[in-house]
């Protein structure tokens, strides 16, 4: 029994011997328990000078991320049992400094419903915001903060009606909350039509490829010069994300609303001062084979009666028969209701306009001094 047991103690110690020679004689044995002994740091390839268009770019981040500004906005709810009324968040989404005023503009559905918005800015700061005015027709309203010291940059005003297809542009905005977010791309297309809150189009859109995903809304579409030319408002996409396809409001329909929401509150419409019904000019021009807008009644004293336009008369047997129709606005054909408003919006109240009207079978030049509209 005992040399059993002291020939089991040799062989044990013997087996432990060797496990120890064996780990100290064989080094490379330890890179299999995921320890390289003395490995040594790889050696950092040179990096070598940035490419012109990276420099061109970071310098345009660099110097535009101060004038874009995260802004936060809460809803009150009232709880159905205490009926004690509550301030809960609601969303969120991207602006930009407009002047030294401390005016920030941004998407008018970024606000909508809100009781309140805060407005951080690049460098930390928050403030309350005070509603100015707001254009839903054109998705854009105004913000204002107090910034006593340390006013951050407006940005640089550029121009949209002479941009190209191809052309480079930059956004700046908070997509899903991620704050000061770059995406590039190019103009993509012009002149896009989207239906806008109370079923009017926003006419003239930049359409882009720079990513734009929810959070982006009314944060600023840049060129590659850094100037303002447009506001992000809007993607295409079935998953609610990104899909290549994206909106922006330009920026000449910008500086034409947002003076006169900072000096009134609200953005008054050019107008004709006639009577027009989507429904009834389909049917009438579809009937006479034009394509334009019929012109149902003109208001008594407005610029369209002043300029001698016609509307359309009931006859004894209850048959409409069509005055002028507007085939024209400065050139610019125009063939339904939502159309004639959006030219009309391309011009400013006081401005004289000319219509192309057709009256009869002929064609008439008709010009006319825009009214304020309702």
């Amino acid at each position: 029994m005992k040399d059993r047991f002291f020939s089991r103690l040799f062989w044990l110690t013997l087996a432990a011997a060797l496990l120890i020679l064996l780990w100290r004689g064989m080094p490379d044995m330890n890179g299999w328990f995921g320890q390289p002994p003395d490995a040594a740091p790889r050696v950092v390839a040179a990096r070598g000078d940035l490419a012109a268009d990276e420099k061109s770019t970071i310098e345009l981040f660099e110097k535009s991320r101060g004038s874009v500004v995260f802004i936060t906005t809460k809803a009150e709810v009232m709880d159905f049992w205490s009926r004690n009324v509550f301030s809960v968040p609601r969303g969120s989404g991207s602006g930009f400094v407009w002047d030294d005023a401390g005016h920030v503009i941004t998407n008018y559905h970024v606000i909508e419903n809100a009781s309140e918005a805060t407005v951080k800015l690049a460098d930390g700061r928050d403030y309350k915001a005070a509603l100015v005015g707001a254009s839903p027709a054109h998705d854009i309203a105004v913000l204002k903060i107090g910034v006593g010291f340390k006013r951050p940059p407006p940005v640089p005003l550029g121009e949209s009606h002479n941009l190209k297809v191809g052309q480079k542009v930059f956004a700046i905005g908070n997509p899903f909350g991620l704050d000061w977010t770059l995406t590039t791309g190019i103009v993509s297309a012009l002149d896009r039509s989207l239906s806008g809150n109370g079923g009017m189009t926003i006419d003239h859109l930049i359409q882009t490829d720079a990513a734009i995903n929810p959070g982006n809304s009314g944060g600023p579409l840049l060129d590659s010069a850094g100037r303002l030319i447009g506001i992000n408002t809007a993607i295409y996409s079935p998953s609610g994300a990104s899909a290549g396809i994206g909106f922006a409001v330009p920026v000449d329909t910008v500086n034409r609303v947002v003076p006169q929401l900072i000096k009134g509150g609200k953005y008054i419409r050019p107008a004709l001062g006639i009577e027009v019904d989507e429904g009834v000019n389909q049917r009438l021009a579809r009937m006479r084979g034009v394509a334009g807008v019929v012109i149902l009644r003109v208001t008594p004293g407005s610029a369209a009666a002043r300029a001698g336009l016609k509307g359309a008369v009931m006859s004894r047997d209850g048959d409409i028969q069509v005055g002028d129709t507007i085939v024209a606005v400065a050139g610019k054909p125009v063939d339904s209701v939502a159309s004639l408003l959006a030219r009309l919006d391309d011009h400013r109240v006081g401005e004289v306009v000319t219509l192309t009207v057709r009256r009869g079978d002929a064609r008439v030049a008709v010009p006319v001094t825009l009214q304020p509209g309702a």
